[in-house]
């Protein structure tokens, strides 16, 4: 499973990925993929965002069963504390 959370980007980046995902809702794509397709279209989501911000979140074998990415500018930011993944709010 693979969620993308882009923010403050191109429609038609959003497009694009709409290609491969589901939007959920605006900006939020949620999908299954191969691990070679999820790092082409993340390269592809980081290289469009420009001066948005992108948060991928795919399935892991970690302690949380999860793995988080994050490019750009977000709302959010992702710490790694001690192997597992906090979200900070400013």
């Amino acid at each position: 499973m693979v969620v993308m959370i882009l923010e403050r980007v191109a429609p038609s980046l959003r497009g694009e990925l709409s290609r491969w995902f589901l939007e959920a809702k605006a900006g939020v794509f949620v999908g299954r993929v191969s691990a070679m397709v999820r790092e082409r279209l993340w390269k592809k989501a980081c290289a469009g965002a420009k001066d948005g911000g992108c948060v991928m979140i795919h399935s892991s074998n970690g302690e949380q069963g999860f793995q988080i990415s994050s490019w750009g500018k977000s709302s959010r930011s992702i710490e790694e504390f001690e192997g597992l993944f906090l979200v900070r709010i400013p």
